[in-house]
């Protein structure tokens, strides 16, 4: 059923995907309606993590944090699927990097250093990673979880490589970083996921104990390159700003935990400051720190 209702769907993937803009965005509202008014998709879920993680709002400014979200994530939703047609041109100019982060990619390829990225799922990150392969000159790898659908994990593999981005499923990280290391390449990290608890860094993040993945940490330290830390903002409908800055140049002199909590501290002012384009529908707090053994 779920290859029958793949080949029923792509066709519909397509159309939307070759939508104008101010079509989708159309498209996007009304499937806001059906989503935030009609099912009320994780509500509850949304509604609690935002009341945990902004304390000091009220119930008014967090109500309209979590219908702001839920446009964004409507509006996020089909862009992905916009990524399937959209022209080198349009992407670079939907998606822009600051002349200072193409700047800093560009010294770190001159210097032929590799790099590890580390970014939230905030903004569009999809459309991060394909701006990225258009303008550096790294060859950009993302690490992902590949999908338990077969027909829908091949689609997205080929919306996220069609520029040039390259995947490594999350199991193969480490093993083929170092197959990697003969050529200047761009790891993309994306952090903000919830780990195993025993396995996990934790430190109070948006006002909760929170589990970080150290895994990021520890494969720069290993490999000992740089990590730099990259920021998504939303301008506008349909327009996004990349930032970049240099976390550490020199992963392998940094205590254990510093780079961890590095790159969730500067996510954590992002979403504060922009507290609307973050994942709020994700059960990040699902899990409970362990206790301490004695």
């Amino acid at each position: 059923m779920t290859v029958i209702a793949y080949y029923l769907l792509l066709p519909v993937i397509y159309i939307v995907s070759l939508l104008p803009f101010r079509i989708l965005y159309f498209v996007s509202d009304l499937l806001f309606i059906l989503l935030y008014h009609l099912l009320g998709y994780r509500k509850k879920v949304v509604m609690n993590n935002l009341r945990n993680s902004f304390p000091d709002k009220n119930e008014a400014e967090l109500e309209k944090i979590c219908k702001d979200f839920y446009h964004y994530l409507c509006d996020l939703f089909l862009e992905t699927f916009k990524t399937l047609t959209i022209s080198r041109e349009a992407m670079v100019r939907h998606c822009r990097f600051t002349d200072e982060t193409v700047a800093l990619f560009d010294r770190l390829a001159a210097e032929k250093q590799s790099v590890v990225l580390v970014m939230g799922h905030k903004g569009n990150w999809e459309w991060a990673g394909n701006t990225f392969s258009i303008l550096c000159r790294q060859q950009l790898y993302v690490i992902y979880h590949p999908l338990a659908n077969k027909q829908f994990n091949g689609l997205m593999y080929k919306m996220r490589t069609r520029f040039g981005t390259k995947l490594i499923a999350m199991q193969d990280t480490f093993r083929d970083m170092v197959k990697n290391r003969d050529h200047v390449s761009a790891t993309a990290f994306i952090a903000d996921q919830a780990p195993q608890p025993q396995t996990a860094h934790w430190m109070t993040f948006l006002h909760q104990d929170t589990p970080v993945f150290k895994g990021t940490e520890k494969i720069a330290q290993k490999l000992n390159y740089p990590v730099v830390y990259v920021s998504v903002q939303r301008d506008k409908r349909g327009y996004y700003t990349v930032f970049a800055h240099m976390l550490t140049a020199t992963p392998s002199t940094e205590k254990e935990g510093e780079i961890t909590a590095l790159h969730t501290r500067q996510l954590e002012a992002d979403i504060i400051e922009q507290p609307a384009t973050w994942l709020w529908s994700h059960k990040r707090w699902k899990h409970q720190r362990p206790a301490v053994q004695q």
